[in-house]
């Protein structure tokens, strides 16, 4: 069991006064700057973003991992950034928005700044200088003095033109009192391509996304004081809080209600079970009493948004966890028990998803044989009929289409109907981030049901398929992980 006892983790929170300010360019520039300097670094990202920490990760070599002060609470925030840092010489934490932004109507909450202060860490402010010259030092002035708890240790000025243009900068900060501790010149060399819900993934460019990461790692390591940077990580006092730890949350967690019920619909006819009926052999009561049932997650680059938390939970609760990539692979992983699906860009890849139809069908299959299947957003689109006129999975009996309107924001909700994740009535807090729209949106059995932006439902459960729009942070409910894998030990439905 994890007690606590007083940490000490170098680390630097990566802020700007708004987006599009260069964050990512410096906190993945500096990420793998360190790391080339031979020190462990231990990546972060402030909020839900999926995209960014792919480029920490391959920035440092270590898994990227979001602090999320929402999804999750603020009492996560300190436990889930000591098990990430585990054994590492510095952390850097790369902040979302402006500084002083979080959840909508909710003051600091999930802001980098709110994040600062839960980590008690000095926080760089990454400041678009284009356009401007003594002006810099009004607004350096009033993102150090809006909130006294949060500590600005420097500034890097990015986007400077000029020797002459960052003396005039050098000289207005002056008078602000806070070190400029680099400055970065407007380049092309970096090369991070957007598309309609930001970064393009790491996965779908991994050639490309290397050159973009060692040319932001030299543009950090040129244009940055590097041992102050260092210095101001150090500076950070220790952290007295428990490290997280999926194998001691669980334990500590309720257990699931089992047995688990039918999970929202009758069970299903027999003679569409494609699997097959499980007789009560030695073997199967072996497995029952303690085997790790197989849960298959999908990857590859359609599929790549997920939490490491799930991963590890998952684990941590009994279960084998095998990749699978919905492009290439034609079978489900042999054995499987339990199917996740997260989220990810399937409408870049509609046609190739639905061109691998033996896959498709084994979906199907699975899903209606009442095998336990967690889906988000992507996996949502997947399990539908078809998306934008390709045919898909055909779990769900919903049509998907991509929108102009981009759906953004966190979201309160309270799980409507018994499924493998949750009892109806458990209450969550997700995010939603997307550009489509499933029609009809919900199912004779919604996943979930929210009151912001409106109150509506949304989402299907169907034997024990569990499929919504809404990403959730696991962290927050460990119990999801334990009911999905006693869900994987007691169902009938086995891919073989």
């Amino acid at each position: 069991m994890v007690t606590s006892s007083s940490v000490f983790v170098p680390r630097l929170v990566i802020a700007a006064p708004s987006s599009g300010s260069g964050k990512t360019t410096v906190a993945t520039g500096l990420m793998a700057a360190l790391a080339a300097r031979g020190l462990a670094v231990s990546p972060h990202k402030v909020g839900p973003d999926y995209i960014d920490p792919g480029y920490h990760a391959l920035a440092t070599g270590r898994v990227g991992r979001n602090l999320d002060a929402y999804l999750c609470g603020p009492e996560l925030v300190e436990p889930l950034f000591l098990h990430g840092a585990r054994g590492c010489d510095i952390a850097v934490v790369e902040g979302v928005m402006g500084m002083f932004d979080g959840a909508a109507g909710q003051g600091e909450l999930a802001s980098t700044a709110h994040v600062a202060k839960l980590l008690r860490a000095p926080v760089v402010l990454v400041v678009d200088a284009s356009s401007q010259s003594r002006s810099v030092a009004a607004l350096v002035h009033g993102f150090v003095s809006w909130d006294p708890q949060v500590r600005v240790g420097g500034v890097i000025l990015n986007k400077v033109a000029s020797d002459r243009h960052e003396e005039l900068l050098r000289e207005g900060l002056e008078s602000a009192g806070v070190p400029v501790l680099g400055v970065l010149r407007r380049t092309a060399g970096v090369d991070t391509p957007s598309r309609h819900l930001g970064l393009v993934p790491v996965a779908e460019r991994r050639a490309a996304a290397v050159d973009a990461v060692a040319a932001m790692a030299a543009q950090v390591r040129d244009g940055c004081d590097l041992q102050a940077l260092v210095s101001l990580a150090r500076s950070a006092g220790a952290l007295s809080g428990a490290a997280w730890d999926a194998a001691d949350v669980l334990a500590s967690s309720p257990p699931p209600p089992l047995p688990v019920p039918s999970l929202g619909a009758a069970p299903p006819d027999p003679r569409h079970r494609p699997f097959g009926p499980r007789p009560q052999t030695p073997d199967r009561l072996e497995e029952a009493a303690g085997a790790k049932p197989v849960v298959a997650v999908a990857g590859g680059p359609a599929f790549t948004f997920s939490y490491a938390e799930h991963t590890e939970l998952l684990t941590a609760a009994g279960a084998e966890v095998v990749p699978f990539d919905p492009l290439r692979d034609e079978q489900l992983p042999d054995g499987i028990r339990g199917l996740v699906i997260g989220g990810g860009f399937p409408e870049v890849y509609a046609a190739e998803l639905s061109a691998n139809e033996p896959l498709r069908k084994a979906i199907g299959e699975f899903a209606l044989s009442g095998a336990p299947v967690a889906a988000e957003c992507a996996g949502l689109l997947y399990l539908c009929r078809e998306l934008d006129g390709q045919p898909m999975c055909g779990v769900l009996d919903a049509r998907a289409r991509m929108s102009e309107r981009l759906t953004l924001g966190y979201r309160d909700a309270v799980a409507v109907s018994d499924s493998s994740l949750a009892v109806a009535g458990t209450r969550m807090r997700g995010h939603e981030f997307h550009r489509t729209v499933v029609e009809p949106g919900a199912g004779d059995l919604p996943a979930w049901g929210m009151r912001v932006p409106e109150k509506r439902v949304e989402g299907f459960v169907r034997r024990g398929v569990h499929a919504s729009y809404l990403h959730t942070h696991w962290a927050a409910e460990p119990g999801v992980a334990r009911r999905f894998v006693e869900r994987c030990r007691t169902q009938d439905g086995v891919a073989r």
